[in-house]
């Protein structure tokens, strides 16, 4: 029958057609099969369909065609939750799990954070009936860390590790480091090198997530030395894999483990890694590498460029709903206000940023604080500080974008 003949409507903006139908039309279909009785037959077929299509689509992920693993997801989270829903609804738990865990894998490197709830709510009967991705759940549970929830994710990492280091269940890819990534999120990476180098010595690192994860873990407890002594060998395995991920993480692993003792080829790495990310769909890390070339652009490239990606770092946290990791570019945002001299603006976003992670990932913004105490005096700086520590995220954002386009006129039109 010609499409404009029948009830389905053609969608080819992707590339690919896709075939929908109006709403009316869709909540009849639906009535008609629940009337029939084939209603549960038809949503069990959805969610057998979703679940089955995890290999087809991790492997595309794991190879040079990545972003097209990432627009899968972005086009089907709606049927991914639909499907999830039904079968968590219907206690069909090797189903619900499948589409939790590699919804949530996907989600993770796109900041769509949604499905690690997913993975949340089917943690108890998995465990209940030691399910073999049991460990794979709390990896996945433990990165609510990026939706501010980091007691939830240490509950979940102490439990995952528990797991992992009983043998019991796979991760993926090596994953199984993502299980450190909480005690950074409080300020003790040192915590999270010793996890990592636990998960090297079993040899499971397949993609260099784990030895990327180190050295980042390392650089950030302040021990660049043993970072650039781990770093060796690091890029090259990376790009043998294949993966841009992994390729993207290595060169802000090494770019962050260098950025002090050679800014110029932290500098080269940050930056070809961002290109990597970008172009491959991969959001997070262009968040996080975006994130450290704020700094590094600041004090060693060009400022004007710095302030670009405090934009673009700033934005895509707040998009993502990423209400931990928003610190880090505003923390460095503080620095730089005090070096031009915004000294009251930068005693503001000192407030909202400073916590434990962003005395980690930041160590200077102690530098800053005190630097800003001498020149505004103890009183004016707690004032303006406690002012953007109850600012609103929303709040902080417009305030920052506001700022940042202001250095920007004052360094494009000095005087």
């Amino acid at each position: 029958m010609p499409l404009r003949k029948s009830l389905l409507v053609a969608d080819r903006s992707s590339g690919r057609t896709r075939y929908s139908m109006l709403e009316a039309i869709r909540q009849f279909a639906e009535e008609q099969l629940m009337a029939s009785g084939e209603a549960a037959e038809a949503r069990n077929a959805h969610a057998r369909y979703f679940a089955g299509r995890e290999a087809d689509v991790i492997a595309v992920w794991d190879s040079p065609r990545q972003r097209a693993a990432y627009d899968w997801f972005t086009i089907e989270l709606a049927n991914l939750r639909t499907a999830f829903r039904w079968a968590a609804d219907q206690r069909d738990l090797d189903v619900a799990v499948t589409i939790a865990t590699y919804a949530a894998f996907l989600g993770l490197w796109v900041e769509r954070y949604e499905p690690i709830a997913w993975a949340e709510e089917l943690i108890e009967p998995a465990r209940t009936v030691d399910h073999p991705r049991l460990a794979y759940l709390y990896v996945t549970a433990s990165q609510c860390c990026l939706a501010g929830r980091p007691e939830a994710a240490l509950r979940y990492s102490s439990a995952g590790q528990t797991v992992v280091s009983a043998g019991r269940g796979e991760v993926p890819f090596g994953l199984e480091e993502k299980l450190g990534a909480a005690f950074v999120f409080i300020g003790q990476p040192e915590r999270a090198a010793e996890w990592c180098r636990t998960q090297l010595a079993r040899g499971r690192d397949t993609h260099t997530l784990t030895w990327a994860s180190l050295v980042l873990s390392l650089a950030i407890a302040g021990n660049f030395d043993e970072a650039q002594a781990a770093v060796t060998g690091l890029i090259d395995a990376a790009e043998e894999t294949r993966n841009p991920h992994a390729l993207s993480y290595a060169l802000l692993a090494r770019g962050f483990a260098y950025r002090d003792s050679d800014p110029v080829r932290a500098l080269e790495d940050m930056r070809r890694g961002l290109v990597i990310a970008q172009d491959s769909g991969n959001r997070a890390n262009e968040s996080h590498v975006a994130g450290s070339l704020c700094r590094l652009e600041a004090d060693h490239g060009d400022p004007l460029a710095a302030l670009d990606y405090f934009s673009l770092s700033i934005r895509n946290y707040r998009d993502s709903g990423d209400t931990t990791s928003i610190r880090v570019p505003l923390a460095i945002l503080a620095g730089f206000l005090d070096r031009i001299e915004c000294h009251e603006s930068a005693a503001i976003a000192a407030g909202f940023a400073f916590d434990r992670l962003t005395a980690a990932w930041v160590p200077e913004i102690s530098t800053t604080i005190a630097h800003l105490r001498e020149v505004l005096g103890d009183r004016t700086y707690e004032s303006l500080a406690r002012k953007g520590e109850t600012m609103t995220t929303a709040a902080i954002v417009t305030y920052a974008y506001d700022q940042i386009d202001q250095a920007r006129s004052s360094l494009t039109h000095p005087g």
